[in-house]
């Protein structure tokens, strides 16, 4: 009987090549992925980009699969389950102006693709979240890979239920009145003492 359960994916190098029944052809996984994911600025892509540049910073394991179905995001190298919402000023796309940049804080129910059931209770379920803001405002010089072009902002989720109980967006402007930016080097530090500052 076919198994229909879940399939766990394994981490790809990019050197696997596309195959028929003949044998494997002139492209490879990393052509798909070059063909894909190049345009960093573009909203889905750079969702993903911030969850990697993030996982760098606090030392998370980044050697499995990324999880785009679970229920937060990335977890730390101490155990902290960590949310990473990520918005900026520019966009590949003409602009008449710059953007506003928001970012998703919706309460959510769980799911579990290893049963394919929403949990039933509505919340966050991350210990802490790390907004990541591509802040540069230069179309001529932006690069989401030049780090310092970002700006991080870390907020436990204790502090963003407190303030934030039922909002389901967070404007810049609201973000910057719970938390100051810190830079790549500093979200290790900064997640460590959102949590140790709701604990004390």
């Amino acid at each position: 009987m076919n198994d229909l359960g879940r399939v766990q994916a394994t981490q790809k190098s990019g050197s696997e090549a596309f195959r028929d029944g003949q044998g494997s052809r002139d492209f490879a996984l990393r052509d798909f992925w070059a063909w894909n994911q190049s345009d960093l600025l573009s909203n889905l892509c750079r969702a993903a980009f911030a969850e990697f540049i993030v996982a760098r910073a606090l030392s998370a394991d980044t050697s499995t699969v990324r999880d785009e179905w679970g229920t937060y995001d990335l977890r730390a190298a101490s155990g902290l389950k960590v949310e990473v919402k990520t918005s900026g000023f520019l966009q590949s796309w003409h602009q008449n102006s710059l953007s506003e940049p928001s970012f998703s804080i919706r309460p959510a129910r769980a799911w579990h693709p290893d049963k394919n059931t929403f949990g039933s209770d509505v919340r966050r379920h991350a210990d802490v979240y790390v907004f990541a803001l591509l802040a540069h405002k230069d179309k001529a010089t932006v690069d989401p890979m030049d780090l310092s072009q970002w700006r991080f902002y870390v907020v436990s989720t204790a502090t963003l239920n407190s303030a934030k109980p039922k909002a389901k967006t967070l404007s810049l402007s609201a973000l910057e009145g719970l938390a100051g930016p810190v830079s790549f080097d500093e979200v290790a530090s900064a997640v460590e003492a959102s949590i140790a500052r709701r604990a004390a």
